[in-house]
This record gives structure tokens, C-alpha cells and sequence, in this order.
């Protein structure tokens, strides 16, 4: 495969499998603004490489991400009009859709946490393998408005989706696989090898057969109401971040940093370890 240099993204060759690593470690694989615009990239090259037939996803360091980059460049000082965040969020979400559309299969590779919006990069896959003991949830639900993508509803059905998106509790990697977000869970030191060895056996079908066959499914979600229900949360994640609780959580950050308000905002959750 022939692309730019990346400064986010590693990228390995593995015969037709694009094996694609988040490279931001010091951040924990914090979805920033130029890893999202490398992503876009990176998945327009892919659609037009007739030498890849499958991409693995993973990050860098002890997990594989946090969800967006809100200690770096992901919350701006001056707050955008909520018709300019919705576009943002919008703008956002165009990554995660063009990952969920891209011909070829994805296969997501979890570990360590998985959190917030690497959720939504997770889901927007089409198979997601993580290790046994990763930790998988969505806390900012707590403070941040909604999932933008809301796949959890087609992976997980809507009591576990609420469970999880009334609370922001989170899910070990085994717990995962029992609820539907996982197809499968290994321990950590075989996840690198369990992937590449599906990922490989996807490979051995011609890329024309797998693009069609994935097109079918995921048309069948679309008849579900994917692309409507993620208008609607696109709505209802900005509505949220104007809520009291959350202009409160901000205020908290501006005035003693995100750490302190993360910290006060997950007090009352700090008896439960992840659902296992």
C-alpha cells in the first residue's frame, strides 16, 4: 500500500492485511484533531487500494484509546455556538462513518482501556476482539452529553445500552463478549496473534466478495435506522453539553483543571470496579 507518511498512524503491511496503529501512547491514543483528519485519510487511501483487503485497528502503549482529546486540543476555551458544535460533532462523526462504510473489513483490537469516543471508533468496525481484561465504557456520559455514533443500540440492544449509557460504568473485555460489544475476548499477551490470525483468514476471500457481503449487512443496520438515530443523537449530544450538570462540570475544569473535575464527577461511581 502507498500512502503519506503519517504522524499519528503506523501503518504494517501483513500481505492483504493493513494492520493500523493509533500512535499517540503519551495521550493514550486520544483522538485529536490531526489523528482524525489522518484517519479520514488514511480510510479514503484504503478504499482505493485494491492490495488491502482487511484493516485491523489497535493503539499504541496500554491501551487502545481514550475517546477524544479533551485535555489537548478536543475542548476549545471559547465555547462554539451549539449550531457550531453540532457541526463539529457532525464533522467528527464523518470519520466513524466512513470507517463503518469502507469496502473491506475492520477488526478492532482492544486492550486496556477503551473509553468515550474509542468506543465509537471501536463500533464502528465490523468485528471487535479484545483482551480479557480491557476496560470498555463510556463515562463522559457523565458529564458530556451522548454518544454521537450510538452503535452500542445495534451491538448490544437497549436494556444493556442503557445500563451502561445511564451510569458511564464500564465493562471488562470478557463482560464485553457476554453483552454483545465483543465478538471475542483473549487474554492480553495473545491478542496480537488471535487477531492477525483472523484477520489473515478474512483475507483468503477475494476483497470484491468481502466488500459485497459486508455492503449487505450493513445496509440491513442502515434499514434499522442507524443514519437517522445518529442525526438524533447528534441533536441530543449538544442539548447535553448545554445541561447544568455539564456547564458545571466545565466551569469545574476551567477553574481546577479537567483531572479535579473528572475526579468530583466520578466520586460517587468510585465503589464499582468494571462489570465483569
Amino acid at each position: 500500500m502507498k500512502s503519506r507518511a503519517y504522524e499519528t498512524l503506523e501503518l504494517e503491511a501483513l500481505g492483504s492485511v493493513l494492520r493500523v496503529t493509533l500512535n499517540r501512547p503519551e495521550r493514550r491514543n486520544a483522538l485529536s484533531v490531526e489523528l482524525m483528519a489522518e484517519l479520514l485519510d488514511l480510510l479514503a487511501t484504503v478504499e482505493r487500494d485494491a492490495e488491502t483487503s482487511v484493516l485491523v485497528l489497535r493503539g499504541a502503549g496500554k491501551g487502545f484509546c481514550s475517546g477524544y482529546d479533551v485535555g489537548g486540543d478536543g475542548e476549545d476555551e471559547d465555547r462554539p455556538s451549539p449550531i457550531a458544535k453540532a457541526q463539529e460533532v457532525r464533522e467528527d462523526s464523518r470519520v466513524f462513518d466512513r470507517l463503518w462504510r469502507l469496502p473491506v473489513p475492520t477488526i478492532a483490537q482492544v486492550h486496556g482501556a477503551c473509553l468515550a469516543a474509542g468506543t465509537d471508533l471501536a463500533l464502528s468496525c465490523d468485528l471487535v476482539v479484545c483482551a480479557e481484561d480491557a476496560r470498555i465504557g463510556y463515562p463522559a456520559v457523565r458529564s458530556m452529553g451522548a454518544p454521537a455514533t450510538h452503535m452500542w443500540l445495534y451491538h448490544l440492544g437497549p436494556q444493556w445500552t442503557k445500563r451502561l449509557l445511564l451510569s458511564g460504568d464500564s465493562l471488562t473485555g470478557a463482560k464485553a463478549v457476554e453483552v454483545g460489544f465483543a465478538l471475542e475476548a483473549v487474554p492480553a499477551a495473545q491478542l496480537d496473534d488471535h487477531v492477525l490470525k483472523l484477520a489473515t483468514r478474512l483475507a483468503a476471500i477475494p476483497r470484491d466478495l468481502l466488500t459485497v457481503n459486508k455492503h449487505v449487512v450493513n445496509r440491513g443496520i442502515d434499514l434499522m435506522g442507524r443514519t437517522l438515530l445518529q442525526e438524533t443523537a447528534v441533536t441530543q449530544d449538544v442539548l447535553g453539553r448545554l445541561a447544568p450538570g455539564a456547564e458545571a462540570f466545565w466551569e469545574t475544569a476551567a477553574r481546577d483543571g479537567l483531572k479535579r473535575a473528572v475526579a468530583e464527577r466520578d466520586a460517587p461511581f468510585a465503589d464499582g470496579d468494571p462489570i465483569e
